[in-house]
């Protein structure tokens, strides 16, 4: 029985849509990207549908993490172009979550593949101290009310 049907996740997980798996174990799935960003491109997926971080349990997101650094190891070893590996897990629709089912993609560099993160004019500039503060604060506020 699939979590979510309508979930291309839920069903590769689920043995019922096509897939190169390359590591399973009872809590998290890790699998070829479809529509890699290099040669390599694996996606760690967690078992049971959570659609983004806030409905992803910590076992499965510690489990996620583990798989990716052995995928990490495993990618330099493998032949692949793979001089450093980049983590990335998208959470929202504003952070370029295209697929409703959390994810982390294991994303194998080599100098000059042409991949990266840029960053608009004028983001990245350090704020002041006291506005670190305040923003630290709203944030330790809020995990204090968590439910």
């Amino acid at each position: 029985m699939i979590a979510n049907s309508s979930c291309i996740f839920c069903r590769i997980v689920a043995g019922e849509a096509e897939v190169s798996l390359v590591y399973q174990d009872e809590l998290v799935s890790a699998f070829m990207d479809a529509h890699p960003i290099a040669e390599g491109h694996v996606l760690v997926v967690p078992r049971r549908h959570a659609s983004g971080l806030e409905d992803l349990d910590e076992t499965s997101a510690g489990r996620m993490m583990a798989v990716a650094c052995r995928l990490a190891g495993a990618l330099r070893r493998s032949g692949v172009p793979c001089e450093g590996v980049n983590l990335v897990l998208a959470d929202g629709t504003a952070a370029g979550q295209s697929v409703f089912h959390c994810h982390l993609h294991v994303i194998p560099r080599a100098a000059g593949d042409g991949f990266g993160f840029r960053r608009p004019l004028g983001l990245g500039r350090s704020p002041s101290r006291p506005a670190m503060e305040a923003v630290a604060e709203r944030v330790r506020e809020s995990l204090n009310t968590e439910a």
